[in-house]
């Protein structure tokens, strides 16, 4: 056999594949050795060139994230947000097979399979001419160097493939980052070109995220609960606060440095932390600066836990939503409203402090208009909070 440099004939190319022919093809990451996907002959064939063992599964190479939906089943939402910010790239997204499409020695057993859009237009168009989705490992012997160049492919398979597409060297120079999104969490198989830390953000991208704010009182735990009802991923960055006061041992540290008389031992008292910081709206600034850095990192974290584990709906309650930065990581921001004489009844009952105490902490919050100003949508709490958790679930599934 006598192996062709091809060019610019991507219809000879096409036509090979189809008669199940093998073509090594460029793509952004390193060559790949290309046969017909659907094609258990062709596919065997490049086991067989490459000495890879049989048990190890084989991606299929697709023109676009079109393609997800004719090859595989129980598609996350995550699939089509990484698919749209990376592909055509080198990300490698593995999900549950349509196993009745999909020959067997592709999945080596399995019922999973990856699917990769490569950044080459010459291979993507070579895609739509086949019309099928090419098996395509790495063109290399399967304890050789991933190749980079088309002399590489021909100094591994000249004689023993039928053809290589000549498309210069690839400008990434190793293999494509490998996701496993078939079941949750999500997790990387393999690190390659696409950093971790893309994916994930994109991921935590892809999830709806509505804010709930509102002063003491007014009832944003009784929303977020609703929230949480229709599959949300909640954060209360009041309780989250709180967890941290008691276990961040940075936040601990920078607040009692700030404020000395909130100590209690070398931990920290809420009451008197309270009592210092809502009589003074300079105090209070002080505080919200340094909580609100922490908690922003932690609302991060828990995100990315969230997305990892297939959320695609988020709800965070803070009453400092705006002031904190929280409300740029929303899609949507809710404030809930309701008479003063009301939340002073709330706090006084929920917290046990005294009514002056409770009215400091409401003056020394942001009045309604604030949130009217802000806000997406307003909503108002000036019933029981059963009848407020039932027009929540609807006023969410109007907006979500």
């Amino acid at each position: 056999m006598e192996t062709e440099i091809l060019t610019n004939d991507l219809n000879k190319a096409a036509g090979i594949v189809k008669k199940g022919g093998l073509v090594a093809v460029p793509t952004e990451t390193v060559y790949g050795l290309a046969g017909n996907g659907l094609d258990k002959n062709a596919v065997d064939k490049i086991y067989e060139v490459k000495g890879r063992p049989r048990i190890k599964p084989l991606s299929l190479m697709v023109p676009g994230e079109e393609s997800i939906k004719k090859y595989c089943n129980d598609i996350p939402e995550a699939a089509y947000t990484l698919a749209g910010e990376f592909w055509p790239g080198p990300l490698t997204i593995v999900l549950n097979a349509k196993t009745d499409l999909i020959p067997e020695i592709v999945l080596a057993g399995g019922n999973t399979v990856g699917l990769r859009c490569p950044d080459s237009s010459k291979t993507l168009e070579l895609l739509k001419l086949a019309g099928v989705p090419f098996a395509a490992p790495s063109a290399n012997p399967s304890d050789g160097k991933s190749p980079v160049t088309a002399e590489d492919v021909l100094n591994y398979f000249s004689g023993k493939i039928d053809a290589v597409i000549d498309g210069g060297q690839c400008r990434e120079g190793f293999e494509s980052t490998i996701i496993d999104l078939s079941k949750t969490p999500y997790r990387i198989l393999r690190q390659g070109a696409l950093g971790k830390d893309d994916i994930t953000k994109a991921l935590v991208r892809g999830i709806k995220k509505i804010g709930i704010t509102g002063g003491s009182g007014t009832g944003k735990t009784t929303a977020l609960f609703a929230l949480e009802e229709l599959g949300a991923y909640t954060l209360d960055c009041d309780e989250l606060y709180h967890d941290m006061l008691m276990s961040d041992k940075d936040l601990i540290s920078e607040i009692l440095d700030t404020f000395p008389a909130a100590s209690d031992n070398g931990a920290v008292n809420r009451k008197k932390l309270a009592s210092i910081v809502f009589s003074d709206s300079g105090l209070l600034l002080k505080l919200n600066e340094i909580t609100h850095k922490h908690v922003m990192a932690e609302i991060d974290k828990r995100l990315t836990i969230a997305a990892l584990n297939g959320y695609t709906l988020a709800g965070i309650d803070a009453v400092e939503l705006f002031g904190s930065g929280a409300s740029a990581l929303c899609d949507l921001t809710v404030g809930v409203l309701a008479e003063k004489k009301t939340r002073l009844k709330r706090i006084i009952e929920r917290d046990g402090i005294y009514y002056q105490d409770a009215l400091a902490r409401i003056n020394a919050q942001k009045d309604d208009s604030y949130f009217k100003e802000h806000c997406d949508y307003v909503v108002y709490n000036n019933d029981d909070m059963d009848s407020f958790h039932k027009n929540c679930i609807i006023f969410f599934k109007e907006i979500i």
